[in-house]
């Protein structure tokens, strides 16, 4: 039987189901379609009747992503409307109290709670059974790996012969002991037993399920106190068993796997047996033990000596653990993913053929997200999965995988970095991964606190190579950020200092390479529109610095866009007009307003258009200065040739508009309306709706009716207005527009030459 715990197991390439979003916009928003009572549980305000499929997946649901608590089981009271037969209260953060009153009144068929809080016992989960005659009766498998069992009194520990109608019991990774288990073993209907990694020492009990017992499972049994003749003298008596895992991912020196093995006609009705991790085990001796039992489907020979032969291989029938090929690895995984010995293992053979993969594989991704999701804070199972996850993404391979996939295996190392913050080699493996054009650009995640992370990355390491990737990644980060998000991330003054630390660094040694260009990227999108981080800038001698990058890489016009399109936002800032008002500094922007590169010369420009715009009473330098600069602006302006392209990206007009009023300098008027038009022309579709909703319109029409407006500026605004016209004809509505990144050219965050 399968658990509702799995019904999101659907392929990731495909579009979510329907049922699946529906249920995710319930659990996300719960609140508006419930009342709270007056314990803080929550009650749908409507007594709508579920279907019984639907309440188990939307318990399911809510408990995959975290949403589970005392206040939203809640819903789960109303067992007339909502009415549960598989629940999956799995990691689930909830009381004994809270359980009892939403679950147990429940006529369940299954219950996983598997790894809940440690304030749910097992007790806690018996005594809450045993308030519903009828659900003890009803349930039929329980799933209670690594929970606590209590401390309650002896005389009332044994109960779970309470529950008559129970099939079957995990209690893997739980402090259970012989006691318990006669108790366990009491139960009429059992047929499946997990007692892995327990206390158990003595297995005699399980003689009294010899009958009925199909499936048992003893991985890692480190306390049993039975010798292999005394162990297979139990296990031989159960002839019913289908299925038998004496797996042992800690490589103790037992012969019992060799011995079972070699025992002939042991265990006839067997389908299903693993020795992963056992010594002594060979490829003949499984090869006999198969042949005599034809009707075997699976053997478990990971981390042993066997599984090379080719009857051995995994290919056909038989399925097999092992790491003879890709078929037993993937098996391994599939079959071990809550198993962290077994998952390192895996992972590690896995790495070496991943290395050669040339197509897209996102069912192997998909096996070892599913490791990392179950082991996030065992460094090993982190350190292989990550490499692996590089090796399945690189270059072109992650543009075949779907973008949910893509989504998960980010966070998951998002979640890496954080829980490792000084493991050098493991966030190595994270940037690499992340350092990819198809996850930085289409896949959802949180880009802000990823760029935080990598950020703290960049603070505390040297290594030139990752420094390189890192700032690539913050830099098409930053460019994907809100406004308050990047004036937050920028706002931090460790982060400019150390963007401008590695600016000093390749301007003293007079290098252009790929770190310097992204770093300027960085401090680029950083400074744009957020005042605090262009005070940071100046601070941190910001100005002088970049100064100086002008003077070192005077024929670098990549160089030169970079720089001026940063000191264009800080020129948006009036507060600092004063600090840029420099006769040095204006000399380099007037010179680089010449440039034969348009991109250049426009942002030079900028430049100018925003000191100037202000006025005479708050010019510091020389009347006569200003006059000559604004005239020479407007000239340059009008020599400019069309772009072939869409040179430059901006997210608001708002910085235009206060420019489009200053009717006493028309050479600040031009830029604006040659920057508004050199969008509107080359992407419509963005930048007319977007100047639409932001009152362009209304601004447009007043330049174009004032009795001041010199005739330069008159065209390049009856041009614009032209634009939108077309665009309203086209659309016939005002379109709205997502917010979008930034002031500078799309970047390819790892060119082959300088990422790998």
């Amino acid at each position: 039987m399968k658990m509702a715990c799995n019904f999101l197991n659907m392929d990731e390439a495909s579009p979510a189901a329907l049922t699946d979003l529906c249920l995710s916009y319930i659990s996300l928003n719960l609140e508006h379609f419930c009342v709270k009572q007056a314990d803080g549980s929550l009650c749908l305000r409507e007594s709508l009747l579920f279907p019984q499929e639907l309440a188990d997946q939307l318990l399911a649901k809510m408990s995959i992503e975290g949403l589970l608590n005392d206040s939203t089981v809640g819903v789960f009271r109303n067992s007339e409307f909502l009415r549960l037969r598989r629940a999956c209260i799995r990691t689930a953060r909830i009381s004994a109290e809270a359980f009892q009153r939403a679950i147990c009144p429940h006529r369940l068929l299954e219950l996983n709670a598997a790894r809940v809080n440690a304030d749910l016992t097992i007790a806690d989960i018996l005594q809450g059974l045993a308030t519903n005659k009828q659900c003890q009766e009803s349930l039929q498998r329980l799933v209670l790996t690594g929970l606590t069992m209590s401390s309650l009194e002896e005389s009332s520990r044994n109960r779970f012969s309470s529950l008559q109608g129970l099939r079957s019991l995990s209690l893997a990774n739980v402090d259970f002991y012989d006691s318990g288990l006669a108790d366990v073993c009491s139960l009429p209907r059992l047929e499946s037993l997990d007692i892995s990694n327990t206390s158990v020492t003595n297995l005699n009990p399980v003689l009294g399920l010899r009958e009925r017992l199909r499936s048992l499972t003893l991985h890692q049994m480190k306390r049993l106190e039975m010798s292999t003749a005394q162990l297979l003298g139990v296990i031989g008596q159960l002839d019913a068993l289908q299925h038998l895992d004496i797996s042992d991912d800690k490589q103790f020196t037992s012969d019992v796997a060799r011995q079972l093995l070699g025992h002939p006609g042991i265990l006839p009705a067997l389908i299903s047996l693993d020795v992963s991790g056992r010594k002594q085990v060979t490829d003949a001796a499984v090869k006999s033990f198969v042949e005599e039992r034809p009707g075997m489907t699976f053997v478990g020979l990971l981390a042993t000596d066997a599984g090379f032969s080719d009857f051995l291989s995994g290919e056909g029938s038989l399925k097999v653990t092992g790491e003879a090929n890709e078929t037993q690895i993937c098996e391994a995984l599939r079959r071990y993913s809550e198993r962290e010995g077994f998952v390192r293992e895996a992972l590690f053979h896995l790495f070496s053929l991943t290395h050669i993969m040339e197509k897209p594989r996102p069912d192997i991704l998909k096996l070892v997200v599913s490791g990392m999701r179950n082991h996030p804070a065992t460094l090993n199972v982190q350190l292989a999965a990550s490499a692996c996850v590089f090796n399945l993404t690189k270059q072109d391979l992650a543009a075949g995988m779907p973008v949910k996939l893509l989504g998960a295996v980010t966070h998951l190392l998002l979640e890496a970095m954080r829980t490792f913050p000084n493991h050098q080699q493991l966030q190595k493996n994270c940037l690499l991964s992340l350092c990819s054009d198809r996850i930085l650009q289409e896949v959802p995640f949180n880009r802000f606190e990823a760029a935080k992370l990598v950020m703290q990355w960049l603070c505390n390491h040297e290594d030139q190579n990752m420094q390189r990737m890192a700032v690539a990644i913050i830099s098409i980060l930053a460019a994907k950020l809100s406004t308050d998000q990047t004036a937050q991330l920028g706002g931090e003054l460790f982060i400019v200092k150390q963007l401008l630390h590695i600016v000093r660094q390749k301007a003293t040694q007079g290098v252009v390479d790929a770190t310097l260009k992204f770093t300027l990227s960085a401090l680029w999108n950083l400074t744009d529109e957020s005042p605090t981080t262009c005070r940071h800038f100046i601070e941190y001698q910001g100005l002088e610095l970049f100064i100086k990058v002008l003077e070192s890489f005077p024929s670098e016009s990549s160089i030169q866009q970079k720089v001026l399109g940063l000191l264009n936002n800080i020129a948006e800032v009036g507060e600092l007009h004063r600090e840029l008002m420099v006769q040095g500094f204006l000399d380099h922007i007037c010179s680089l307003l010449h440039s034969s590169e348009v991109e250049v010369s426009y942002f030079a420009a900028g430049i100018l258009a925003h000191l100037t715009s202000r006025g005479e009473e708050t010019w510091t330098l020389s009347a006569s200065l200003r006059a000559e600069l604004l005239e020479q602006l407007h000239s340059a302006i009008l020599k400019w040739p069309t772009p072939e392209c869409e040179m430059v990206a901006y997210r608001s007009f708002n910085p235009f508009f206060p420019l489009l009023e200053c009717f006493h300098t028309p050479g600040v008027q031009l830029w604006a309306a040659w920057a508004m038009q050199h969008v509107c022309s080359k992407n419509a579709p963005r930048y007319c709706s977007m100047l639409l909703e932001e009152g362009g319109l209304h601004q447009l029409e007043q330049v174009q009716k004032h009795p001041q407006t010199h005739g330069d500026v008159k065209r390049l605004a009856d041009s614009i207005l032209e634009s939108l016209q077309r665009h309203q004809a086209r659309t016939g509505v005002h379109t709205s527009l997502h917010t979008q990144p930034r002031n500078q050219p799309q970047q390819n965050p790892h060119p082959e030459s300088d990422a790998r």
